[in-house]
């Protein structure tokens, strides 16, 4: 090993067989395998220099590493990869500075490395650490790679403690297994978060991932693993040799979507997302005090279809989202959906018809108590848009929710608006009603006309212009100031002078949207 390490080649004592070269099976590796973390520890932090024309660099493969591998504070100048080796006890990194690191498919009990300070990339694919790992206000100078690792936490309450990392490019986790708290508290990431075919467990404490406060500069997605993202998977250990994309059946002949999937409580509050936020296709186990919190959130676009927990609460209070794409079989009906305060300028469904009848059963599974921002601010998306009918609808439903806040008289008053004029959002029955009145106040009366005011100068009597002119405000055409009304008649015509008001405004109303908009 020492000659390969001056040497910048590998030292590989794996026997050939994927059996028996499996770092999580239960075959012993004899002496003959055996390497001690002592002399690793030496090579790393105080190797020789290398031979003439040769990089000093450790490539170890197949070796059982005995007693604690420790290279707490330490500064690691030699890249060094280690491949399916079992690492008897714990790794410790703590406060150590190093150019790159990469343990691919290796067995290891525990990875402390709090506060490590990375140039270049920190590789973990494939391994299998029971115990969890601690990577709390860590900095990586490229890529942390989680693909493929099965994390345990072991007696401990988080198997990835990672609060306060910097991660300059991406963080890659997909197909990661994890079975303990993922806490990413203010973590931030240059460039994308992928979370493709992940599955978090945690059924020990309240959540599986807790991220609040969370910066990704492009994209973070919590998706499914499928083939149009197998490029992205197979290239993500590069220059190492690269993860197999496990998604076909045993035949070899067909693909298979892996889900991501999440057992415990999600917060991401007053995360930030330069470009979106993708939860696609993700199925969500919560109990009926967990959430998949979203609180405060901002991001351009919010990509938000999974499929709708059967427990749980989905909390979208003062997040702001630019475009929101979801579909209706993603929210839940019975009220487990908080949106206080979200602001969206655009609602697109990505898959199926999400029409206005459809957002408003979200707005009323959203808002159990009356609220009327979120009425509010669906409505201004539909004027936006140049759906102006849209809007009034919305805008009719928040009058008839807020109804059945107000007390009998209102109530009354209201029921008599929407029969009427519906609260002015629909012109044409309030026209309708005109015509109705107009008719009926004309037969009304021809029945029963008034008397002439002046006698002989009065106009030739027309029960159908009387009608007309005591119905319309403002204009006049010189009928109802021609006859004097008395007695039932005369209430007759100031009724319908009042209503004439009301109705002829209604329509005015609607005819002033309809030309503004044009």
């Amino acid at each position: 090993m020492w000659q390969a390490f001056v040497n910048g080649s590998e030292y590989d004592l794996r026997s050939g067989e994927e059996e028996l070269d499996d770092p999580n099976g239960d075959h012993e590796w004899g002496p003959d395998r055996t390497v001690r973390a002592r002399v690793i520890a030496h090579l790393l932090l105080h190797g020789p220099p290398p031979l003439l024309g040769r990089v000093s660099s450790l490539h170890v493969s197949g070796a059982r590493i005995t007693d604690v591998l420790d290279l707490s504070g330490g500064i690691i100048e030699p890249y060094f990869e280690m491949r399916q080796c079992r690492f008897e006890r714990e790794v410790r990194m703590a406060e150590a500075r190093m150019h790159t690191g990469r343990l691919v498919d290796c067995y290891i009990p525990r990875l402390e490395a709090a506060r490590l300070n990375t140039d270049g990339d920190l590789h973990l694919p494939r391994c299998s650490i029971p115990e969890g790992i601690k990577l709390t206000d860590a900095t990586i100078g490229t890529d942390l790679m989680l693909n493929e690792a099965t994390v345990g936490s072991g007696r401990r309450i988080r198997a990835i403690a990672a609060d306060g990392i910097t991660v300059s490019q991406e963080l890659q986790a997909s197909l990661l297994v994890t079975d303990g708290e993922v806490s990413l508290r203010g973590a931030t990431v240059g460039s994308s978060l992928h979370m493709f075919g992940t599955v978090l467990r945690n059924t020990k404490g309240r959540y599986a991932l807790y991220a609040p406060q969370m910066t990704v500069e492009h994209v973070a997605s919590f998706a499914d693993a499928n083939r149009g993202r197998s490029s992205q998977l197979r290239d993500s250990t590069t220059p190492a040799s690269g993860t197999p994309v496990p998604f076909t059946t045993e035949t070899g002949s067909r693909w298979r979507t892996k889900h991501f999937e999440c057992t415990g409580g999600v917060v991401l509050d007053d995360g930030r997302f330069g470009s979106s936020l993708v939860i696609e296709n993700a199925r969500f186990e919560l109990g009926r005090d967990q959430e998949l919190s979203l609180r405060r959130i901002q991001t351009p676009e919010l990509n938000f279809t999974p499929r709708a927990p059967e427990r749980g609460l989905i909390v979208l209070s003062g997040a702001t989202v630019e475009k929101l794409l979801d579909r209706v079989g993603s929210w839940p009906r019975d009220q487990r959906l908080w949106m206080a305060g979200f602001t969206y300028q655009q609602a697109i469904p990505k898959e199926g018809h999400f029409n206005v009848r459809e957002r408003l059963r979200w707005l009323a599974a959203a808002t159990p108590e009356y609220s009327p921002l979120p009425y509010e601010q669906l409505a201004l998306m539909y004027r936006n848009s140049g759906e102006d009918t849209n809007a009034r609808a919305v805008l009719l439903a928040k009058q008839r929710r807020r109804r059945e806040t107000l007390p009998l008289v209102g109530k009354v008053w209201g029921y008599l608006q929407d029969w009427t004029v519906a609260y002015g959002y629909r012109p044409a029955q309030a026209a309708l009603w005109m015509a109705l009145l107009w008719a009926a106040s004309a037969m009304y009366f021809g029945a029963h006309p008034p008397d002439p005011l002046k006698g002989d100068e009065s106009p030739h009597w027309n029960a159908a212009l009387y009608a007309l002119d005591l119905l319309l405000p403002v204009i006049t055409i010189g009928q109802d100031n021609a006859w004097d009304p008395k007695g039932g008649p005369q209430w007759v015509a100031a009724g319908l002078i009042l209503l004439g008001w009301i109705l002829a405004t209604t329509v005015a109303t609607g005819a002033t949207r309809l030309l503004r908009r044009q």
